[in-house]
């Protein structure tokens, strides 16, 4: 921020409370040792429940007992949920095996929850058995370091199993953008891994000694498929390749899905276009738009200091100089591309190597063993025999990948065996998601994770009805505004406003490029579908040929298409 030229894009104000927490937390360390060696509590006191979220967890609670613990006079039940950093969600058995066993063994739910930022989180770990985890997965090649709080987090990449080449070489971009983006403090290995501090001065070249406004998402994108919903990103690679030979981006900054009810400032945004980079630029290019957010973006209100809004305040043109400036390029045209699809192909697919890709549907991406549906034991017995790896998806899905042609049957038998893959799941179920709300996230508003499986049923009877079982709509749920859920670029989305209560966005496509608009406010259930009757019957009599829910229900003026959604989102 020393920049002359910059400081008049920086807000004036009274800085968030958020900035002096991180200037006094001596680089992300703060008294979080101390707290880990106090019994007298479950949890972490004052600015360290923040600080831990830098390092990766965040401190809940069972919100189903909090008010019965609060009768018998007892603290909440507190627990951290951690999650892996994990760039573009690749995994190997051995360390799916030995996380598996931690979970079993030192977490109250047993589970694995695989996010739709193409990792898993942990839920349930007691205080004491923190550092256990992170020396475990440490030990594993793995870290939780900048997986949440105000720092670039957790990078996507496409999923995408058969052009095997072209994604190998995306995925090794998007390790090199986490890594480079890293926060450079020693604090975690000091706190977690027991390191020793070395005598040195700390530096932050990149986030700076305050880190980042907000929170900053990055992905890379492999067209046509846009499995990772690009538009929910700060920053965004577009793999350009020629003779599937990956040779340069697309870059758009500035996509972003988190509102707050009612506060006309905050709207959802698709990330803009920038134009076109080589690929020895890239990390200079990333680095250049992370810095000019973090000097430019509004450090006194949280609630409008993500890069959608600096871009809407300062202008993309201004921010896009800026870049090129700090990167030392200029960038070149766009480069055409197109998306056709998202979501994950159901499956086995053979890949352009040979192998087999086995892509298999885990609802909300919670990996347990349920009656009659041992998936997590499944998991493990498929990772004792398989060479290759596992892929997550952003989609909560999981991906066998590489399988050779003489173990594909041994694979496919043990993930029928174990309910992995069931051939009833609709089309419907596939392209459904929710966010994790209730019982430990504490944010949440309304339910969504343990509410989604019912209401889908209840969806899929409509669908039945009308007569569109083969069909589907892009449906997300999420508990609370903070866009975890990606309703907001969803055909139908349902954002939580309080307890079975929900906000009804409609409008957005199958493509995952367009922003929904608000349709009904603050119905339950019951309303919802009575709603989801009424627009499915006109659909189906009323479509063109394949035409998608979320396009018919503009091109019939259901809902207003969001143009601009700085001054239309909230019309």
């Amino acid at each position: 921020m020393n920049d002359k030229s910059t400081m008049p894009m920086v807000v004036k104000g009274n800085l968030t409370d958020a900035e002096r927490m991180k200037k006094e937390s001596n680089y992300l360390r703060g008294t979080i040792t101390k707290d880990l060696n106090d019994g007298l509590t479950g949890g972490f006191n004052g600015d360290n429940i923040l600080l831990i979220r830098f390092h990766g967890m965040y401190q809940q609670d069972n919100r189903d007992i909090r008010a019965k613990r609060m009768e018998q006079k007892l603290e909440p039940m507190y627990a951290m949920m951690l999650r892996c950093r994990l760039p573009g969600g690749v995994i190997s058995p051995h360390q799916w095996l030995e996380i598996d066993t931690f979970a079993k063994e030192s977490t109250l739910y047993g589970s694995i929850r695989i996010t739709n930022r193409q990792t898993f989180q942990l839920h349930g770990i007691l205080k004491g058995n923190l550092k256990p985890v992170h020396q475990l997965l440490h030990k594993l090649g793995l870290d939780s370091l900048a997986t949440a709080n105000d720092v670039n987090r957790n990078v996507l990449c496409t999923s995408n199993p058969i052009e095997s080449q072209l994604h190998q070489e995306s995925y090794e971009w998007a390790k090199k953008i986490s890594e480079h983006l890293l926060p450079r403090t020693r604090a975690y290995a000091e706190v977690w891994l027991d390191q020793k501090k070395v005598i040195t001065t700390d530096e932050e070249p990149i986030l700076g000694t305050t880190y980042l406004p907000r929170k900053f998402k990055t992905a890379i994108v492999i067209p046509p498929t846009n499995d990772v919903d690009m538009h929910a990103n700060d920053m965004v690679f577009i793999a350009v390749a020629e003779n599937s030979k990956l040779v340069g981006f697309n870059l758009l900054v500035g996509g972003g899905l988190s509102i707050e009810h009612g506060n006309k400032k905050t709207y959802a945004r698709p990330a803009s276009e920038f134009g076109y980079l080589s690929l020895e630029h890239t990390l200079a290019v990333a680095e250049a738009v992370v810095t000019t957010q973090r000097d430019w973006g509004n450090r006194t209100d949280r609630k409008n200091a993500k890069t959608k809004y600096t871009l809407e305040r300062v202008g993309v043109d201004l921010f896009r100089n800026e870049v090129e400036k700090r990167a030392g390029i200029r960038f070149k045209p766009i480069r055409q591309y197109q998306l056709t699809h998202r979501g994950d192909h159901i499956g086995w697919v053979k890949g352009i190597d040979n192998y087999w890709h086995l892509t298999l549907f885990i609802e909300n991406g919670r990996i347990l063993d349920y009656p009659n549906r041992p998936l997590k034991t499944g998991m493990a017995e498929i990772a004792k025999i398989h060479h290759g790896d596992f892929r997550l998806t952003a989609n909560q899905n999981l991906i066998v990948t590489s399988v050779e042609e003489s173990k594909k049957s041994k694979i496919e038998a043990l993930a029928r065996e174990y309910r992995l893959i069931d051939d009833s799941v609709s089309d419907q179920r596939k392209n459904s998601m929710a966010c994790v709300s209730f019982p430990t996230c504490p944010l949440a508003m309304a339910e969504a994770e343990r509410f989604l499986p019912t209401f889908i049923t209840k969806v899929e009877g409509i669908l039945h009805q009308y007569g569109m079982s083969d069909e589907y709509i892009v449906l997300r749920i999420t508990g609370c505004p903070n866009g975890c859920g990606r309703a907001l670029l969803a055909e139908l989305g349902l954002i939580g406003k309080a307890i079975g209560r929900y906000n009804l966005y409609l409008g957005g496509n199958r493509e995952g490029t367009r922003i929904p608009r608000i349709y009904r406010e603050n119905i339950n259930e019951e309303e919802i579908i009575k709603e989801i009757k009424y627009l499915v019957s006109r659909w189906a009599k009323e479509r063109y040929v394949k035409e998608g829910f979320g396009n018919f229900v503009l091109r019939v003026g259901i809902v207003k298409p969001v143009l601009n959604p700085a001054q239309d989102f909230w019309e």
